[in-house]
């Protein structure tokens, strides 16, 4: 990732490609002699080179390695701390993706204002809108941002279900890995239009892939 870097910053500064590359291939080596992933709805993905706010529901830290046996390049958002880890958050900086304070509400307006910015040049961005990993194993309310940004850069919204990786690792138990296999269901882009509209599209579409009892009710989360 260092040799290549100089020539990414160079050529493709924003969707840095092949770094992205190289991060596909290093979660699909780490993860194929653990589980098998299955992944429903390719045909819903967006082309290539089409940008779009990508959203999933948040379980496992398992849950970007999974993603990234999508063959789309994309930029997540992380908490600055991760990019601290040895290896892994230096090779987040390599390809780009973006640092969150997530109690500092201006490093929030920046995140929001940096994944725009990402877009308008090509790049698709990938948010938990949730927030932050679920720490029941259930889905909770979304946070609008991811929403408001797809909104303002008038690309679509790709909702993506991801169920099992919470029981394979979950929240909390970094230090284990249970047997299993993960299923990632992909569904229908959700068209530009105002960012509660789309919330609700997303969650909606989302939720219906997870079993009843892993989706909490939205009363439960205004409480």
């Amino acid at each position: 990732m260092l040799a290549v870097y100089p020539f990414v910053l160079q050529f493709d500064k924003y969707r840095r490609r092949a770094e992205h590359a190289i991060n596909t291939l290093w979660a699909k080596l780490t993860t194929m002699f653990y589980y098998p992933v299955q992944i429903e709805g390719l045909e819903n993905l967006p082309a290539p080179n089409q940008p779009a706010v990508y959203v999933a529901n948040h379980q496992s830290f398992l849950d970007i390695y999974t993603l990234f046996h999508l063959h789309r390049d994309f930029k997540f958002i992380s908490k600055t701390s991760n990019f601290l880890i040895p290896i892994i958050g230096w090779s987040m900086f390599l390809t780009g993706h973006v640092m969150i304070n997530r109690v500092d509400r201006r490093s929030q307006l920046e995140c929001l204002k940096q994944c725009g910015e990402l877009l308008k040049q090509g790049a698709s961005v990938l948010f938990f809108p949730e927030g932050t990993r679920s720490k029941d194993g259930r889905m909770h309310a979304f946070k609008k941002g991811a929403f408001s940004v797809a909104a303002k850069a008038k690309v679509p919204v790709v909702p993506i279900t991801l169920v099992g990786t919470g029981d394979l690792m979950p929240n909390a138990k970094e230090y284990l890995l249970y047997p299993g296999k993960v299923k990632v269901v992909i569904h229908p882009a959700v068209s530009p239009k105002d960012a509660d509209t789309m919330t609700s599209e997303a969650y909606a579409a989302i939720a219906s892939s997870l079993p009843p009892e892993l989706v909490a009710p939205l009363d439960e989360d205004s409480e």
